[in-house]
């Protein structure tokens, strides 16, 4: 490959490219109009526009991107992810049209894209399940009977569904009816398919998710976990390598799973599959993520592979040049996913202007981003700023330095989450390991972090004062007096 584009935009867009230039090859970057004055953009050694700014009249348009890199005589087409990144008919268009899709065949993105299909292919490799039924249901009387079998609470999920929509915690059978009819109604509203199923609910889940790499010639490896537990809305906002609940052995099992799932659809690249592990550290297959995730760095940090490198060599046909024998874990890393968003009111998306924007930096310290100062944030796209990154030689080194980093970090503006990952990263549940899926709804009030700001806000006023005080004594004249007009 001599030029790949980058079907993205922001900080992902700008992270591929990095390591692309890295090896050599030239990049083309595709912007909407919004984005046009993007580092991304600049970075890049072609850009051209592709549509306004709504992601539908843009950064979707799989057609003219493919047109595009034709035009320009790329080689190949990286998604990053979200976007075109799971769409499998772009990637089946990429490869028609005598292109590289730097990511899995189009059939295994299809299977792994539908939980129901991936719970099905994935059965004869003998992976755990959480109990309920490998089926699309639209009649509650047919539901009751299914959640009166398995015990509730149960859990109603869409099949083609992802971030937590299409989903329902249904407690008790009075509330099923309702509860599943919102979840089909949500389910086709985000993803164009209601279909839906029902499988236990797993009260208080770990979520823990495995690396996998995969080449062309049958080998594929896992590189360990990341724990995603920390949660808003179900999706996630902290992560971390390795996780502190996992021994060696359990590592290994899990390891073997998600290698196995990778197997049953011939997966190719980069891929994690995820699973829930309940209180007594029983795990389940939850899914396959057909892409590059956003917290990747992690799992770089921990085992010094860069995997779009190895998405990039596998694409062009590489044997993996990496055995699991030589893969270790390295220290720990965390990552916090700074949002534009207000923690104080329900993670709501807070759009206005960069007035500031200062990144932290150091060892240990990493910040992948797409923003600058004086930039606007962009209402038509996910509101994340950057992954904050931060690395030791021990977990608690890693939290010592992300604390602060969060402190040297500068945003005005907007309404970030670095006062929530602050939050979390001092919180005991946290920091001794001992917490779930549910920390937010456990631990996390609004009200907590108002009076931080009141409490901080006091602090700076009060030293503010002080310094003020310090510079008029410094300053102050010594007074004339007839004596001094004598000696004078």
């Amino acid at each position: 490959m001599k030029k790949i584009l980058v079907a993205n935009r922001g900080e992902i867009a700008l992270r591929v490219m990095k390591t692309i230039k890295k090896m050599g090859i030239k990049t083309v970057a595709v912007f909407s109009e919004a984005d046009r004055n993007a580092p991304h953009v600049r970075f890049a050694d072609e850009a051209i526009c592709v549509g306004p700014a709504p992601s539908n009249q843009s950064y979707l348009l799989g057609d003219k991107i493919i047109e595009i890199a034709k035009t320009h005589q790329v080689d190949g087409i990286h998604p990053g992810y979200g976007f075109l990144s799971e769409n499998a008919d772009f990637a089946e268009k990429v490869e028609k049209n005598g292109l590289t899709f730097i990511g899995p065949k189009s059939h295994a993105i299809r299977i792994m894209g539908d939980k129901l299909s991936a719970k099905e292919t994935v059965k004869s490799y003998d992976i755990p399940m959480v109990p309920g039924i490998d089926e699309a249901i639209t009649d509650p009387q047919k539901a009751k009977a299914i959640a009166k079998e398995i015990g509730y609470p149960i859990l109603i999920k869409a099949s083609a569904g992802g971030g937590g929509k299409g989903m329902r915690v249904v407690e008790e059978e009075g509330k099923l009816e309702e509860q599943m009819k919102r979840a089909i109604s949500e389910a086709e509203s985000a993803f164009g398919n209601g279909a839906v199923f029902i499988e236990k609910y797993v009260g208080s889940p770990r979520h823990i998710e495995i690396q996998v790499l995969a080449d062309t010639h049958g080998n594929v490896l896992h590189l360990f976990e990341r724990e995603c537990s920390v949660q808003r809305r179900h999706q996630k906002v902290v992560e971390e390598a390795p996780s502190t609940i996992l021994t060696p052995e359990l590592r290994e099992k899990m390891g073997q799973a998600a290698i196995n799932v990778a197997r049953s659809c011939d997966y190719v690249g980069a891929g994690t599959v995820e699973f829930l592990m309940d209180e007594k550290k029983n795990f389940y297959f939850l899914e396959m993520n057909t892409r590059l995730q956003v917290e990747h760095p992690v799992t770089e940090l921990i085992s010094g592979v860069d995997l779009v490198e190895q998405q990039i060599r596998i694409a062009r046909g590489e044997v993996l040049q990496i055995e699991q024998k030589d893969l270790k874990i390295n220290g720990h890393a965390l990552e916090l996913r700074v949002y534009a968003e207000d923690p104080t009111d329900d993670f709501l998306p807070s759009v206005g202007v960069l007035e500031r924007y200062r990144k932290p930096s150091g060892k240990g310290i990493r910040v992948d981003d797409g923003f600058e100062e004086g930039m606007e944030i962009p209402i038509y796209y996910d509101p994340m700023l950057s992954k904050l990154v931060t690395y030791g030689t021990s977990r608690e080194e890693a939290l010592h330095i992300m604390l602060e980093a969060i402190k040297l970090y500068e945003v005005k503006g907007v309404a970030t989450t670095l006062p929530f990952g602050k939050f979390v990263f001092n919180h005991e549940a946290f920091r001794s390991g001992n917490f779930d899926t549910h920390f937010v709804k456990n631990f996390y009030t609004p009200e907590i972090l108002e009076e931080e700001a009141k409490e901080e806000a006091y602090l700076a006023a009060l030293m503010a004062m002080r310094q003020y005080q310090e510079d008029q004594r410094k300053l102050r004249l010594p007074e004339v007096t007839s004596e001094t007009k004598t000696n004078e």
